[in-house]
């Protein structure tokens, strides 16, 4: 079969970027507006799962949840939730006229079809960036994109189930506990970050989580990030404690604030206060500064957006206000500096690891980039997953989430009320302490929430866009939570449906070979199978929208995964999918690692009766 005239053939080189053309997206596409979800229990659609779906997809376009919500990206420099403002508004005419045995299809953010299916079926199927192996390449995606024929759906951009940043949160308080656990316990520490400098990078959409996940860890955060925008708005979210200053243009204003964000850093350490700051420059002038001054960093990670050199990374040449527009005019050149700058913030990421510091990859594709720059040993840390998650993973523990389609906060005062009365401390689960110690952090007064006091429970950070939470759970636990959720509908107890969800990022839904799957034990990191499986075994349960993607927050060729959503509308239709499809969805991750040999999942199977055939 002859390939495509837009693409290279076999065995010839793939397209480089023409000049002057650029798939970086302005920042405003034509037909932009103000997006925020309905509220409340009128329905715009004919179905709950239809309306849950355009509300979520809303949502990720709100304004205090999207990065640039005028150009439809969500998060991570280029993640839309749909394609142009015209397929836009053809997804949610779409949804507003399905009917109940009826699913929408979506290529790349563009509606494409309308099928009959069942009742039970998803209303929605989604595929994202998703390109055949041989041209899975960024050079061939930027030529699609640019010829607006596919569009990059990160994780939960395009699959309409972002939450803003507390939808990394706990996961990134998972990774940091797990890390004080580890690395701190006695005789060195009590077990927490309390008294450790932890130093990153990148205050964006994902890496916003950071600095609040070190601090509910007990740490002082240092955090840097070029965009003085994304620092303020972390500070506005109260994800952020402070933010140093640049007084005054040009290095040696910005070395200044370095000095002064570091000594405050250090500060907050040695008292073992959990506090955070910020400051704006580039990640590399933190780094190189604390290794020029001799700073000893406890623990070091990064989560810039290295994933995209052209659209989410800032070379160290460029101011933010320069990036912008150096990467329009000459992108081949950007993406050449941008690989010598990860290459850099690598080799001092590395050194500083040398000199003690625990470090990790965060998940963004840097080492991968680093190593491709030149840097053989770019790999002699490891990534956050086998460093810190994987046990997780085995038990089909991974990032629940949930909002509430009322609007009302109060309607996740009383999820997570009820949450921690479903699994108490004394349930001899491992991790009931953590999810209790992370619920009741996540509120100004817990207190309250402990008491049922719902009028004067007050979250600790900000909500963006609708009301939600995430919490990790296992294989036999969010089943019961979803049960859960359905009955406080049924009864009134929550003022409208809820919808849960879950971050592509879990325990059997992804192939990562950087990222969820680095260093398996029986070396399949590559093996996508099971991500393609999980997205069946959703889709057969009926959840309520699956989606399949192509690169998430790794980029393109370097990740496959898949994403479910469901509705809990009060009905024993309802119940009976969210039993089907929160069992499946986590045992994937059961099965998933079981079948590579890891002990800890074959107890859990053993344990809640997991049939693996033999």
């Amino acid at each position: 079969m002859t390939p495509p005239t837009s693409v290279a053939p076999a065995g010839a080189p793939a397209h480089a970027p023409k000049p002057g053309a650029s798939a970086v997206l302005p920042e405003r596409l034509p037909g932009a507006r103000p997006v925020r979800a309905p509220r409340g229990l009128q329905l715009s659609c004919k179905t709950w799962q239809a309306e849950a779906a355009m509300r979520m997809l809303m949502n990720n376009l709100d304004p205090a949840v999207a990065e640039r919500p005028d150009a439809l990206v969500v998060y991570g420099g280029r993640g839309q939730a749909a394609r142009s403002w015209r397929a836009f508004d053809a997804i949610i005419a779409a949804l507003k006229a399905l009917e109940p045995d009826q699913t929408l299809l979506v290529q790349s953010g563009k509606p494409v079809g309308v099928v009959r299916t069942h009742e039970d079926a998803p209303r929605v199927l989604i595929a994202n960036s998703n390109l055949v192996p041989h041209w899975a390449t960024q050079e061939h995606f930027d030529d699609l994109a640019r010829k607006g024929l596919i569009m990059y759906g990160q994780m939960t951009a395009g699959s309409w189930i972002y939450i803003g940043t507390q939808g990394i949160l706990q996961g990134t308080f998972e990774t940091f506990a797990e890390c004080g656990r580890s690395h701190f316990g006695p005789p060195k520490g009590d077990g927490t970050l309390k008294g450790r400098l932890c130093v990153t990078g990148g205050c964006g959409g994902m890496g916003g989580a950071q600095p609040l996940a070190i601090t509910m860890a007990g740490g002082a955060a240092l955090i840097a990030d070029v965009d003085p925008s994304r620092l303020d708005r972390r500070c506005a979210d109260k994800y952020l404690d402070e933010v140093v200053p640049v007084k005054g243009e040009g290095h040696a204003a910005r070395l200044a604030a370095i000095d002064a964000a570091i000594d405050q850093a250090v500060k907050h350490a040695r008292a073992g206060t959990a506090r955070s700051v910020g400051v704006c420059c580039n990640a590399i002038e933190l780094l190189e500064r604390l290794l020029e001054r001799r700073v000893h960093v406890d623990v070091l990670t990064d989560q810039t957006s290295a994933h995209d050199p052209l659209v989410g990374y800032c070379p160290i040449e460029y101011t933010y206000a320069q990036s912008l527009k150096a990467k329009e005019q000459d992108p081949e050149a950007y993406i050449a500096r941008s690989m010598a700058s990860m290459a850099r913030h690598v080799r001092a990421m590395l050194e500083l690891q040398k000199r003690g510091a625990v470090t990790f990859d965060y998940g963004n594709n840097i080492r991968q980039r680093a190593k491709d720059a030149g840097v053989a040993n770019a790999f002699d840390f490891p990534g956050f997953v086998p460093a810190f998650i994987r046990p997780q993973f085995c038990l089909g523990r991974g990032p629940f989430r949930w909002a509430a389609l009322s609007g009302e906060a109060r309607d996740i005062f009383v999820t997570d009320h009820e949450i921690l009365k479903l699994f108490p401390k004394e349930s001899g689960d491992p991790y009931a302490e953590r999810l209790h110690r992370w619920v009741l952090s996540c509120h100004a007064n817990p207190e309250a929430l402990i008491k049922g006091d719902f009028a004067n429970c007050k979250p600790r950070f900000e909500f963006q866009g609708l009301p939600a939470r995430i919490c990790w759970l296992g294989l036999g636990q969010r089943d019961k939570a979803g049960l859960l959720f359905n009955r406080l509908v049924a009864e009134g107890k929550v003022a409208a449906p809820i919808v849960i969800g879950r971050d592509h990022l879990d325990c059997g839904s992804v192939a990562s070979p950087n990222r969820e799957t680095e260093a398996m034990k029986d070396g399949t990191d590559a093996v996508s199978d099971w991500a393609i499986l999980n997205a069946m075994v959703n889709i057969a349960g009926g959840a309520s929208w699956v989606s399949f993607h192509h690169g998430g927050g790794v980029g393109i060729g370097y990740s496959q995964h898949a994403g479910q959503v469901i509705v809990a509308d009060g009905t024993p239709q309802a119940a009976k999918r969210l039993e089907r499809v929160l069992t499946n969805d986590p045992l994937m991750g059961v099965l998933r690692h079981a079948d590579a040999g890891y002990d800890e999942a074959e107890e859990c199977a053993r344990r809640l009766h997991v049939h693996i055939p033999r």
